[in-house]
């Protein structure tokens, strides 16, 4: 999924590649109107994060051009707050219009629920060689079908969901205890983990790197 971030500001826009990245999505930035309209002309893009104020014109103007162009769907986030400007936003076809300073997981389910409203939310996750089905929760590498038990899917499609984060131990045995209803103690937790690795080919733990005395992360 393509995010673009059309913002000047360099530690928000460094901030949101790195928060959106980990969700999964794919973030290009545009610090300016002329970068956004070439990179919207050229490439695909599933939804345009948007500033207002910005060095070559204001944002406004952008959306109406990005909805004439390819109707994309529209978050504004910027710090006019003034709801002349709201109003403004949202009658120009804006699909959400968030204030900075925002909260980012706030901001991520905003992103989620507007791009699962238009149809366009990820189906699948993806990583080298394996593919998640989100729909039949189906897992497959290349071209064989991986099966797997409920506890092991769950581990795999969170880490998925954030390629690259680190899980503490910790974090995984609170995850899959609420999935499975049952005390999981940190030796089960190395039984399904060296377990998931043998089902996904990777006996070395090359694709699912351990993190000595922290915890595991995927590798991407």
């Amino acid at each position: 999924m393509n995010i673009l971030l059309v913002e000047d500001n360099e530690s928000i826009v460094m901030g949101l590649e790195y928060l959106l990245s980990q969700e999964g999505y794919q973030v290009y930035s545009a610090n300016t109107i002329m970068r956004a309209e070439t990179f919207l002309n050229k490439e695909e893009c599933d939804l345009i994060l948007l500033d207002v104020a910005l060095p070559d014109g204001d944002g406004f103007a952008f959306c109406r051009k990005a909805k004439l162009i390819k109707n994309v769907p529209v978050i504004f986030l910027t710090a006019k707050e003034e709801e002349e400007d709201v109003v403004r936003g949202l009658d120009l076809g804006a699909d959400d219009y968030v204030i900075k300073p925002f909260r980012n997981r706030e901001l991520v389910s905003r992103i989620k629920r507007i791009l699962c409203r238009n149809g366009k939310e990820n189906k699948e996750l993806h990583c080298k060689d394996i593919i998640l089905d989100l729909d039949t929760c189906k897992v497959r590498r290349g071209d064989m079908t991986v099966m797997l038990t409920k506890l092991e899917y769950k581990i795999l499609s969170s880490m998925m969901s954030h390629p690259g984060k680190l899980f503490t131990r910790n974090e995984i045995l609170a995850d899959i205890w609420d999935i499975s209803g049952n005390f999981v103690n940190d030796n089960t937790l190395s039984v399904t983990m060296k377990r998931l690795r043998e089902k996904l080919g990777d006996t070395e733990g090359e694709l699912i790197k351990t993190v000595r005395g922290m915890g595991y992360r995927l590798n991407v």
